[in-house]
């Protein structure tokens, strides 16, 4: 009696469930002509994304019979566990861009149970899409589709000037207004008053796109005083600064190419090939100590090599 009820209640049940799916999948496949289903997706009340990656799991946990295999790969399945998994943090993405129009998360933002800010903050480093040069610009082109600045550090930037900026829009879209965005005034969480009083007083720190951006929506620059001849020496030590921070960004790239990792030793020295050298263990701790006073333009450099307490 109770194998008879294992068999039709446990066992009768799975292969109804598993003919459901697969004749979901197989109607998919002749509409689409593929099985590239987002993880997410529901086909006449169905969860066919979700069916298919149990499917790929339990064939790499070798749980699956070889004749369920061969009748998913005459669909056209690919088994490959690696996009499943990105499959699955597309779709939490997708969720996330609903609510918050923009991919530039914080890492600690989540959705659909899965900590896409974090997610989002690896694929944005080197070789976070992966090595293989197809499967890089796939998911590039996956990611892009949800939201074109899904990385603002390629655009020269951080993540998190987009987002106040998506933060700014927003405000503007629902019926907001400059004059009305004033410090305090906030958006998910976010300063977005703060924000922009600083991009109209520090004009020219924003790259020229960034200053169209602001542009666009009628953010202008604040009015300043007119210039002294006091000031020469102050430009002068800020050029020297930037130079030195040039060099600095030079060296490290180096010894991150060299090396294939982002951590310095504190009394570590690089030799550039100009024979000149850089305490770069020291650059990398004055940077740092002293974040809050980058240009975007620098915290953007710093992110690209990997630093993201930049952001």
């Amino acid at each position: 009696m109770i194998a008879k009820w294992i068999k039709f209640q446990i066992l009768d049940t799975e292969r109804q469930d598993w003919t459901r799916g697969y004749d979901t999948a197989r109607r998919y496949f002749d509409r689409e002509g593929s099985l590239d289903v987002p993880y997410e997706h529901i086909e006449n009340a169905y969860p066919l994304g979700r069916w298919l990656s149990d499917q790929r799991r339990a064939f790499r946990a070798g749980t699956m019979s070889s004749t369920r295999a061969d009748e998913l790969e005459e669909l056209g399945m690919v088994w490959d566990t690696a996009d499943t998994a990105f499959a699955e943090n597309l779709a939490a993405a997708r969720a996330y861009y609903a609510q918050a129009g923009t991919l530039a998360a914080p890492r600690h933002a989540t959705a659909l149970d899965k900590p896409v800010g974090q997610w989002l903050t690896n694929l944005r480093r080197p070789n976070g899409l992966g090595k293989d040069p197809e499967r890089t610009a796939r998911r590039a082109e996956q990611l892009a589709a949800i939201d074109p600045d899904w990385n603002p550090g390629q655009l020269g930037w951080t993540v998190d000037w987009q987002r106040h900026y998506t933060g700014l829009t927003a405000l503007l879209e629902a019926g907001g207004t400059l004059d009305g965005i004033t410090p305090g005034v906030t958006y998910r969480g976010d300063d977005i008053g703060r924000w922009l009083a600083r991009q109209a007083r520090d004009w020219t720190r924003p790259n020229p796109e960034q200053q169209r951006r602001l542009g666009k929506v009628g953010v202008k620059p604040a009015a300043r005083p007119q210039k002294t001849a006091a000031r020469t020496n102050t430009k002068a030590r800020a050029a020297k600064g930037s130079d030195a921070f040039t060099r600095g960004v030079t060296a490290l790239a180096q010894y991150i190419q060299r090396e294939k990792k982002t951590v310095v030793g504190r009394h570590h020295v690089e030799e550039l090939p100009d024979g000149t050298s850089v305490r770069l263990g020291v650059f990398l701790s004055n940077q740092k100590s002293r974040r809050d006073r980058l240009t975007e333009q620098q915290l953007a450099a710093l992110a690209e090599l990997g630093y993201h307490w930049t952001q």
